[in-house]
């Protein structure tokens, strides 16, 4: 059941969730934090994120895990791209970034973050120690230094602007990553298959990071297979 929830009644529409008998919630952009702040208890992985996407609600206790990072591991390597190839490039510093990035570091991948506040992104790395940082300015002369190119931006997504980046830059071997999935190929998705990348589209990370919740919430662990991809795909293409 999607629920679109404004950011200042975030809190009371979780709380009023669990009171209403649900087993929990998945929680997206721009969420994540405040959905962290909210739990009783938060799993290791998602204290060192910073942030929470998924929610159980279990006697009269909210408890919060992050399942963004292992699944842009577990979507990297169904599309045939090795996360540990080399260094990556994680464009944002929301919740996404800092799952993202956090799972990278722990694989021994060196991180460097670009965001269009640098501020933000100097605040995450000083929260993830190993990620280095460059201004937004220098994201296309910084793509040939790195294997594997991370949109965790809302850029592309249906209603925002493109993703400007210079692909072209980029090293034949370099892979690209977009978390975004509406529209199913982002215009970073189509730019990088043109220059004959090997890419990552948003929807795979939207199934396997929701595979640890779906099972907490009903007792039964989903296949993310190319069935599971289309009945999505399907359902994210129909007209509202």
């Amino acid at each position: 059941m999607p629920l679109p929830v404004r950011t200042e009644d975030f809190r009371t529409a979780v709380l009023g969730l669990a009171a209403a008998g649900f087993a929990g919630a998945n929680v997206t952009i721009p969420h994540k934090e405040a959905a962290f702040a909210l739990c009783d208890e938060v799993a290791p992985l998602a204290r060192r994120a910073g942030a929470v996407n998924t929610l159980v609600f279990a006697e009269r206790r909210i408890l919060g895990s992050n399942t963004d990072g292992p699944g842009f591991l577990a979507n990297l390597r169904q599309c045939g791209i090795d996360p540990e190839a080399g260094p990556a490039l994680v464009l944002g510093a929301g919740g996404a970034a800092r799952a993202i990035a956090a799972v990278l570091l722990d694989a021994g991948v060196a991180v460097t973050l670009c965001n269009r506040t640098g501020a933000r992104a100097a605040e995450l790395a000083s929260k993830l120690p190993g990620c280095s940082v460059i201004d937004w300015s220098a994201r296309d002369a910084a793509l040939p230094d790195h294997a594997l190119l991370v949109n965790t931006t809302s850029l592309g997504m249906v209603g925002q602007p493109p993703l400007e980046i210079d692909l072209g830059r980029a090293d034949s071997g370099c892979a690209v990553a977009d978390i975004v999935y509406v529209p199913l190929e982002t215009p970073l998705i189509e730019a990088a298959q043109a220059w004959g990348l090997k890419t990552a589209p948003g929807l795979g990370m939207l199934l396997h990071q929701a595979v640890p919740g779906f099972a907490a919430w009903f007792g039964m662990t989903p296949a993310v297979d190319d069935a599971l991809y289309r009945f999505v795909a399907a359902d994210l293409l129909a007209p509202r």
